[in-house]
């Protein structure tokens, strides 16, 4: 008898659908699995019928046929084990159901007949939503991060026994359900906060400006300053994740299993701090089959390069094409995958090889260079806001009073974004560090006083013209924040003196 059910498997960040069809004929007892599939895959046959006797069902005789469709497209993880077996078990009649195309299944099962949670659960629900499938079978770990999907029945299954049951109609089981505005209504970490800096004014507001903006910063200066304090409580300041974001993100740690056992949801946005000694396929992603790297988990959210100059050079470099475009794609034997990175990129270095100023420090010039030399000016083109951190003064670190709490500048931030999502509606850009030529002409108009001003920065600093579109995006950062219209002198001067710092360094 054949049978056939419905499951998804997960390419990049998207899920496609797999129909496994399973044929028990006469003949010797013999299993066949075909369909491209991995080792994972392939030693599923011995996970499913050892799960099958211990849940007391009979040991599937005769010659037994199972194909993952489509054939040409590679099948990988444990994931196919639940709906092979409830396919193994239709086919030889130990069931009868007529439920198996209303539902979408994945779901790794234990020799004792438990489900264990798999990867990649929310995009399979996506899929399944999109296929016009009534609702999935998932793991009971897994149920919450497929519950976000509205209009979809979310059955969260324990064991193999208790699945077979459902799909009989002999075991009710109650459908998962999340309340989304809730999930939403955790506060940033309380832990960390803007007010826990003392003194550092100039960095916060350059930190406030680039979460307005979204723009990548670069903060320098000798160790002890602060530049990691400071990173760390940037999320704080940024906007709240939309439901759209939040989606995209959670697929993203999804896939690649970096969701908590029960967590429905990612609502704040993503902190990564990968050490210097990341590798490209770290950082990018890649390996044989290609999964999501540091530069993806950071999607939406920020990704902390401390100790920048230590990192390896070539790492560094393969990061200039995702900083422009968004999203990094990578080609390897088994296919081409592109992934999002839409991410602000804050990195942090000492200004020499020993930590002091170029002044101060006992390094040779050549020593120096050679420390500065390993960011490349291109790298450096890409990051908006260079920043000096400087040594805090005695005075600033016994000050009684606190500074502007992080809800307080959180407030500014998303006003100025507000803004932004009002001026871009109806096209793809998000903030202002996103914006493209056409949307530079269009909303970075200058009289001719800030005209001049440009032109002046631009032949005295040897500007690129990479760096001019910059300085153009964080001036009108720095209107929006002043809920200005127009670009003033006023604001394409602060937004130029974050140029100069680099100019300094690296001549």
């Amino acid at each position: 008898m054949l049978a056939k059910v419905c499951s998804a498997a997960v390419q990049g960040i998207e899920a496609y659908p797999v129909e496994v069809e399973v044929n028990v004929g006469w003949g010797d007892t013999k299993f066949t699995l075909v369909g491209l599939p991995d080792a994972a895959v392939r030693e599923s046959l011995d996970r499913v019928t050892t799960a099958m006797t211990n849940s007391a069902f009979k040991f599937p005789m005769g010659k037994t046929t199972i194909n993952l469709a489509p054939a040409d497209v590679r099948k990988e993880g444990p994931s196919f084990d639940l709906p092979i077996a409830l396919g193994w078990l239709a086919a030889s009649e130990q069931i009868e159901t007529d439920q198996l195309d209303n539902f979408a299944m994945v779901g790794e099962l234990a020799l004792t007949g438990a489900v264990r949670p798999v990867k990649g659960v929310l995009p399979i629900a996506l899929r399944a939503k999109q296929d016009g499938r009534a609702g999935v079978l998932v793991p009971a770990e897994n149920a919450a991060e497929a519950a976000v999907v509205q209009g979809l029945q979310v059955i969260p299954i324990r064991n193999l026994r208790e699945a077979a049951g459902f799909l009989e109609g002999e075991v009710r089981v109650a459908p998962a359900k999340v309340d989304l505005e809730k999930l939403f209504e955790c506060a940033p970490d309380e832990l960390v906060d803007m007010a826990d800096v003392k003194g550092q004014e100039s960095v916060k507001r350059a930190l406030e400006i680039g979460a307005a903006g979204g723009h990548n910063l670069l903060l320098i200066g000798p160790p002890g300053t602060g530049k990691s304090m400071l990173a760390k409580r940037l999320p704080t300041i940024l906007p709240p994740l939309t439901l759209d974001e939040a989606l995209e993100t959670t697929k993203i740690h999804s896939i690649v299993g970096a969701l908590a056992s029960g967590q429905a949801l990612v609502t704040q946005r993503p902190f990564r701090s990968p050490h210097h000694t990341a590798s490209d396929a770290g950082l990018l992603g890649g390996n044989i089959n290609p999964t999501p790297g540091e530069i993806s988990l950071a999607h939406h959210g920020v990704l902390f390069l401390d100790e920048l100059p230590e990192f390896k050079r070539t790492v560094l470099e393969t990061m200039r094409q995702p900083l422009e475009d968004g999203k990094v794609t990578i080609s390897r034997a088994a296919g081409t995958m592109t992934f999002p990175s839409q991410f602000m990129l804050v990195a942090a270095m000492n200004p020499t090889p020993d930590g002091k100023m170029p002044g101060e420090s006992k390094s040779s010039p050549r020593e120096i260079q050679n420390y500065l030399g390993r960011i490349s000016g291109p790298l450096l083109d890409r990051i908006d806001l260079h920043v000096e951190v400087p040594q805090v003064k005695f005075r600033e670190m016994q000050a009684a009073k606190p500074g502007e709490t992080s809800a307080q500048v959180r407030e500014r931030v998303i006003a100025a974004r507000r803004i932004q999502q009002q001026r871009f509606t109806g096209k793809r850009v998000t903030c202002n560090a996103r914006m493209g030529t056409r949307e530079l002409k269009e909303f970075c108009a200058l009289d001719e006083a800030a005209s001049e001003l440009l032109k002046h920065a631009m032949s005295e600093m040897g500007l690129s013209a990479r760096a001019h579109d910059r300085v153009l995006k964080v001036a009108r950062t720095i209107a929006d924040l002043a809920a200005s219209s127009n670009i003033t002198a006023e604001h394409l001067g602060e937004a130029i003196q974050y140029r100069t710092l680099d100019r300094q360094l690296w001549g």
